[in-house]
């Protein structure tokens, strides 16, 4: 299948094989699409509970979308809190590709967990809302002027927790909640640009985080990951975990022409876990 031949992706977040970012990237390039691998590059995350991709895990997830799909791809590395890389990396994507047509703005971190409001570190809070919140704000400042000439798609990666609020996670749910509402700022704003712009909101993802998530609350309830995993299964109609390929599919689409009349929307794709918009 093609239906992204030969449209360029920038996916943040994506330097590693185990999570939605990467996903993401291989289902686009499986589509025919070009694929930029933007993450922090560096394993150490400075405090964050799930580490990032290296570098050279970038780089070899580049070198083997290249091989395996016949694109084109670059790995840059990238911090979303820092304005002055984000501007670098959009000034390498021009370079080498001259235009973006689709931006998933997936780069995501939780700090200082777990805490309530009234414990939580300060410094912590900060961090997290200017990862997941502020990053995309400035990725796509930075993305929109190699997108205005011919239109496109951007795709943010909120969550559930951006919906429903989670125990003692409050910083990563107020950041997604915001990322919610900014992809409905930017779907009206860039509207005339001929880019749509839609959220996805994954709930119970086989991740790192997912798994650090279970880990953690076995370890507070003293029982195992397994049941942890199976409790949370019950929650779900579904009854089970779902896939970052399931959420790459869904970037697919609202990427592709299939989606041409969706916009500001901010999709679940949580095995029914939660049934409201």
């Amino acid at each position: 299948m093609t239906r992204l031949k030969d449209k360029i992706a920038v996916v943040t977040g994506s330097g590693k094989k185990s999570g939605i970012g990467y996903a993401m990237a291989k289902k686009f390039a499986a589509e025919g699409a070009h694929v930029v691998i933007a993450d922090l590059g560096t394993p150490d995350t400075a405090g964050a509970d799930v580490g990032t991709g290296s570098s050279e895990e970038m780089e070899t997830i580049a070198t083997d979308l290249s091989q395996r799909f016949g694109i084109r791809s670059l790995a840059v590395n990238l911090d979303v809190t820092d304005t002055a890389q984000v501007t670098a990396m959009a000034d390498t994507v021009k370079e080498a590709f001259g235009q973006v047509d689709i931006l998933c703005n997936n780069a995501g971190a939780t700090f200082g967990v777990p805490n309530g409001v009234h414990t939580y570190d300060e410094a912590a809070w900060i961090k997290t809302v200017d990862v997941n919140l502020h990053g995309v704000f400035r990725v796509s400042k930075a993305m929109v002027p190699l997108m205005q000439e011919k239109g496109g798609a951007i795709i943010n990666t909120a969550s559930r927790a951006g919906k429903v609020p989670p125990l003692f996670n409050g910083a990563y749910a107020v950041s997604k909640a915001g990322v919610i509402m900014l992809t409905k700022v930017m779907a009206k704003e860039l509207s005339g640009l001929k880019i749509r712009v839609n959220a996805i909101c994954p709930g119970q993802i086989m991740t790192d985080l997912e798994k650090w998530r279970f880990g953690l609350e076995a370890q507070f309830l003293n029982t195992t990951v397994e049941e942890q995993e199976r409790k949370m299964c019950e929650t779900i109609p579904l009854n089970r975990i779902g896939s970052p390929d399931e959420v790459g599919d869904m970037a697919v689409f609202l990427a592709s022409e299939e989606s041409s009349y969706v916009t500001g929307q901010a999709l679940n794709i949580c095995g029914g876990q939660l049934m409201e918009l």
